[in-house]
């Protein structure tokens, strides 16, 4: 049976960006090559449509598009989370049944919410995921994002575990993520099959140590974060530590100061992709930002500057 110490999915699970031409139409034949690279560095796993995806600059129609381009387009070579967000239960639901029919391995999910005030109670917030499970046949993964603003106690999330069917999948990405880890490790035990770090890395090694399982992290240096989740696992302390302090610059560059554009930077750099433009109103990357973000990279030869050349 499938549980905290016989987990289906566990390693790194990369967000993968959505690229776009010039004129902010989705561009597919980068989003293929982008795919094919983050394959190669090395992922366990690949995320679809996240925030760092930019999936709140997509319509409903592409993003039907994007989740079916990279299923057919990654075939298998990898399981594939497939975000399905939504406020409503009924639309999160068919969203999810249909990333499901197309392959999805997993659905993340972040409770339902509006804007910066509209939030359910916890009664609802479970009969939300209870409608979810009861759609789906494949794991749930409740991402714990800022963005959401709806408390989420690890009390809460380790209940809906032990009663909720396909709910068993945990991202973290809150403040005092560590703690809370650990918490809902305690109570939940078997139930939380995956609990899993979040938010670019930054507090991989807390995590790792609370008893993460899986990472999900930007898309451009799966090679660079992989061999710790790996040392790590392995009972190599030292050099789990060795690793992620090496790394820390580049994953804290992106954490602080690049966000969801580091990834689409380093793979234009790189490549990989043709256009690393976000869609409008975000702004692009500042160049000051680009070129340090750059210069940390080259000190480290991560794979993304050197697959497409």
């Amino acid at each position: 049976m499938p549980g905290l110490s016989n987990p289906r999915y566990r390693g790194i699970f990369p967000v993968v960006p959505t690229t776009f031409n010039e004129d902010g139409s989705l561009d597919l034949s980068s989003q293929k090559r982008c795919l094919d690279f983050m394959i190669d560095s090395g992922v366990d796993g690949l995320c679809l449509l996240a925030n760092y995806s930019e999936q709140f600059l997509l319509a409903d129609d592409e993003r039907e598009i994007l989740t079916r381009t990279s299923l057919e387009h990654v075939a298998g070579r990898v399981p594939v989370i497939v975000t399905t967000t939504h406020t409503s239960t009924r639309i999160c639901a068919e969203r999810s049944r249909r990333a499901q029919d197309m392959g999805a391995a997993m659905v993340m999910v972040m409770p339902p919410y509006h804007g910066a005030t509209f939030r359910f109670s916890e009664t609802q917030v479970r009969a939300f995921f209870q409608g979810l499970s009861d759609a789906i046949d494949i794991p749930i993964m409740i991402q714990d994002a800022p963005a959401a603003g709806t408390p989420l106690p690890p009390a809460f999330l380790a209940n809906m575990a032990k009663e909720i069917e396909q709910v068993s999948y945990f991202k973290m990405e809150t403040a005092g993520a560590a703690s809370k880890l650990r918490e809902l490790i305690a109570l939940g035990g078997e139930a939380i099959e995956g609990p899993w770090d979040g938010e670019e890395a930054i507090t991989l090694l807390a995590d790792l140590e609370a008893g993460a399982t899986g990472a999900m992290t930007g898309g451009g240096f799966a090679d660079g974060i992989r061999p710790i989740i790996e040392a790590h696992r392995s009972g190599d302390k030292d050099k789990a530590f060795a690793e992620y302090q090496r790394w820390l610059p580049l994953i804290n560059h992106e954490n602080r100061q690049a966000g969801f554009l580091a990834a689409k930077a380093l793979m234009k750099e790189g490549g990989v992709i043709a256009c690393e433009a976000p869609r409008s109103p975000w702004p692009p990357l500042h160049p000051e930002v680009r070129r340090q973000l750059l210069d940390i990279a080259r000190r480290l030869d991560p794979l993304v500057l050197r697959w497409g050349k």
